[in-house]
């Protein structure tokens, strides 16, 4: 007995040696990475809601500003409140402290999925989610600039995680710290959008299958004094990041119908055409999610299911033996904690495809479907390959080796990636170069930072090529925001809206952005799929013939952290003494 201890000891202490190891490595890439992703091109407005969140609680609650701009006060500010109130306290630029900010959230997240997981299936399975959910680019590398639906995301989770704890304590009540935490996590996503509804929808399925099958018409009843407390947790948390939901009331149900019914002059691209948002086929979440997830993820999903038909038939041989209520008696926490990971997959696909809300970016809007399907994913992995490893070594290993080959795969294209992981497509549309012109690319426009600055570098060549020939003011325009490309050039760069009187255009080349009449003077890409291009629109006055240094296809040369200079210290003193 004392050994067989011994033993569970030692593989515990290793397993969380192995979860804290994973976050370390996580936290890292975060730190070493935050720097590298563009400003998205929703960012700047989204910081200015902040501000004017800041604004009406430093006016005393009399600048209604917020409250009317653009359609933000549909959504709660609680990223952006605390991205505005933070900023003047944190010595980074404004975009690297959301993108910071952004992926704090999102590692909040991966620790939810790892607790998550950990209640279902034990600790290797968290281990296992977290390191799937990292490379799915979706997550792992959206978290810095997905600025709402990360965030959301982490909160989703969080509030799962409290709503399986709970149901897996049914039909005890819940400790109160277990209280706190979903009034918290539910405030938290309601102070992001109104979607955290959905979180509220899983828990009272929750309590309702709980007390159907625990036969306990009473546990509605003994749960509603902690539930209120939860409750008032998360419409207190909602009110305060969210103001514009409570004043009155019925603003929260106005947004939660604008969300059903918007409508607005856009066009997605979706399986090779070119579609306004409100003539998409109802399938379009659902198969963004199919062929966004990595192959390891399908893996999981396919493991999965192959376990849940397994227990099926166990289920059935065993309810002609023992009778249906008697099993459900002797099973009911497993069960309970099981359900709201499942309605957090099944709903809002069931919703997408009956309700047919207008949608774009792909699965943007749905990003927080993610943990739970990777938690799902992990628990049919690590079930299946407990139930082939105890059916002898062969099977086993061979499973394990093609879990391993399968997550080295995607671990290798989010690198390859780097930094616009977000952009990728698994093999069953032939990877994102596959995708590449069917399904949406970087709709953020996230690459045009990197094109901005293999503009500048590039002109910078020139001029040091050339003393006194090449002047040092260009006229720039870009297919995005100004502020995308502008924060990374220096004061001789002028930004210009009409295209006819630029220098240079800096298109993404997404929907829309691509096609700009010019010279290609230089391309971003990655594993052959360009991302943005600089187009050299100078006419009359043709460009010193100088090849341009751009980056490797996997963008490893390049410098993101390339401050906005002057051209006279990009080229250095000798150029700028030869001033024309």
């Amino acid at each position: 007995m004392r050994s067989r201890l011994a033993r569970l000891w030692r593989s515990a202490t290793l397993t969380r040696v192995a979860s804290l190891t994973v976050f370390a490595g996580i936290a890292a890439f975060i730190l070493l990475t935050f720097r590298d992703y563009g400003i998205s091109n929703d960012e700047p407005v989204q910081h200015a809601y902040g501000q004017l969140l800041l604004n009406w609680y430093a006016s005393g609650f009399s600048d209604e500003s917020a409250f009317h701009y653009i359609n933000l006060y549909l959504y709660g500010g609680l990223f952006d409140l605390i991205a505005a109130g933070l900023q003047p306290y944190v010595p980074l630029p404004l975009y690297e402290w959301r993108h910071l900010l952004s992926a704090s959230f999102g590692f909040v997240g991966l620790i939810g999925v790892w607790r998550l997981a950990r209640l279902l299936a034990g600790e290797k399975a968290g281990i296992l989610a977290v390191l799937m959910l990292g490379v799915t680019g979706m997550y792992g590398g959206a978290m810095f600039t997905h600025t709402k639906d990360v965030p959301f995301a982490a909160m989703m989770v969080w509030s799962l995680y409290c709503i399986a704890a709970l149901g897996a304590r049914l039909p005890e009540l819940p400790s109160w710290r277990l209280v706190v935490g979903l009034g918290v996590s539910v405030g938290c996503a309601l102070g992001l959008r109104v979607g955290g509804v959905f979180a509220v929808f899983y828990l009272m399925v929750t309590i309702a299958v709980g007390t159907a099958l625990l036969r306990d018409l009473w546990l509605p009843v003994r749960l509603l004094p902690r539930l209120i407390v939860s409750g008032l947790i998360a419409l207190a948390i909602m009110a305060v990041t969210w103001p514009w939901s409570v004043l009155p009331p019925s603003n929260f149900f106005t947004a939660m119908g604008a969300f059903n019914n918007f409508a607005f002059d856009l066009k997605t691209l979706f399986n090779g055409e070119t579609l306004p948002i409100d003539q998409l086929p109802p399938t379009y979440m659902s198969e963004y999610l199919l062929i966004k997830l990595p192959e390891i993820t399908l893996m999981g999903l396919v493991a999965a299911l192959a376990m849940a038909g397994v227990a099926l038939l166990r289920l059935a041989r065993e309810v002609r033996r023992e009778g249906t209520a008697n099993l459900l008696a002797r099973h009911p926490r497993r069960l309970l904690a099981l359900l709201p990971v499942m309605l957090a997959v099944a709903v809002p696909v069931l919703f997408t495809l009956i309700d047919h809300p207008p949608l774009y970016n792909g699965i943007r809007h749905f990003l927080f479907v993610l943990p739970p399907v990777t938690v799902l994913a992990a628990f049919g992995l690590t079930a299946a390959w407990r139930m082939l490893a105890a059916a002898g070594p062969l099977p086993g290993i061979a499973f394990a080796t093609l879990a391993v080959g399968l997550f080295g795969f995607n671990a290798d294209t989010f690198a390859r990636l780097h930094p616009y992981q977000y952009v990728g497509y698994n093999q069953l549309v032939g990877g994102t170069a596959g995708a590449w012109g069917r399904f949406e690319g970087d709709y953020w426009g996230a690459s045009l930072e990197e094109a901005s600055v293999t503009l500048l570098h590039g002109l910078a060549q020139e001029a040091a090529a050339a003393p006194g020939k090449a002047p040092l003011h260009y006229k720039v325009a870009v297919c995005a925001e100004d502020v995308q490309v502008s924060t990374h050039l220096g004061p001789e760069f002028e930004m210009v809206e009409d295209w006819d009187d630029a220098d240079f255009v800096i298109s993404a080349r997404n929907v829309g952005c691509d096609n700009v009449p010019g010279l290609t003077y230089a391309t971003i890409s990655r594993m052959g799929v360009p991302m943005a291009s600089v187009f050299d629109v100078r006419g009359k006055n043709p460009p010193i013939e100088l090849p341009v240094q751009i980056p490797d296809d996997d963008g490893w040369g390049i410098d993101f952290n390339a401050p906005a200079v002057s051209m006279q210290e990009a080229v250095g003193p000798q150029v700028a003494k030869a001033k024309p």
